[in-house]
């Protein structure tokens, strides 16, 4: 599903990541963990194609990103990779449905199947009574599972997540991680989550320890 090979990345004088080598069977929950400054979400970004690696390939579902060129990165990335950040990211002016729907736009889907497959998924998560609602009517928890919809929207393979309950109260974060499990047995998905909360690392199916740009052990 997903294989990394001798991933190093510099900013600088500052080497961030210093030859991983990772690979993550589909369906999998994976948990990221390590100190700040351990290379955690720099790994993400460039397994995400949001940027590019000094040295080493990345390969998704057998595809080899790193002989693709910007164009064809972008509509691969629409298309393959859901995106789930700390801060939901909520465009203010657009309501949650609409928000969830912008991603399948961009894909080229038709208004009718858009409105269809956003409505499918909030219903999934419970929220087919706040559709209509813009992001500050909604609670954090809420504006959170509306994230988690758009990254779904375009029907991914893989779902990324960048600490994407560290700003939930216990109660949120909690229903936030089953949903992930729970997404994953309905729509298999593969989750890779950068994660500083050891109650989520826990209960993931593998956790990888970073240190200083390295992975330690898993």
């Amino acid at each position: 599903m997903i294989k990394l090979e001798g991933i190093t990345k510099s900013f600088g004088s500052l080497q961030v990541l210093k030859g991983i080598d990772l690979e993550i069977d589909k369906g999998e929950v994976i948990s990221i963990v390590g100190p700040s400054g351990a290379g955690k979400t720099t790994l993400l970004q460039i397994m995400g194609t949001l940027d590019a690696p000094d040295e080493g390939t990345v390969f998704i579902e057998q595809t080899n990103l790193s002989r693709m060129k910007e164009k064809e990165l972008s509509a691969f990335r629409n298309k393959h990779i859901g995106f789930v950040f700390q801060f939901h990211q909520l465009l203010p002016e657009f309501t949650a449905v609409e928000n969830v729907m912008i991603p399948a736009f961009i894909a080229g889907t038709s208004t009718k199947e858009a409105t269809a497959r956003a409505m499918e998924i909030l219903e999934f998560m419970g929220l087919t009574d706040r559709a209509s609602h813009k992001p500050n009517e909604l609670s954090g928890g809420e504006k959170q599972r509306v994230a988690v919809a758009r990254a779904l929207i375009n029907q991914p393979t893989v779902i990324l997540a960048d600490e994407p309950s560290g700003s939930l109260d216990t109660h949120n974060k909690e229903e936030l991680h089953q949903l992930f499990f729970d997404l994953r047995n309905r729509f298999g998905q593969t989750f890779v989550i950068v994660t500083h909360d050891e109650g989520l690392a826990r209960i993931t199916d593998r956790t990888i320890y970073m240190i200083d740009g390295e992975i330690r052990k898993e």
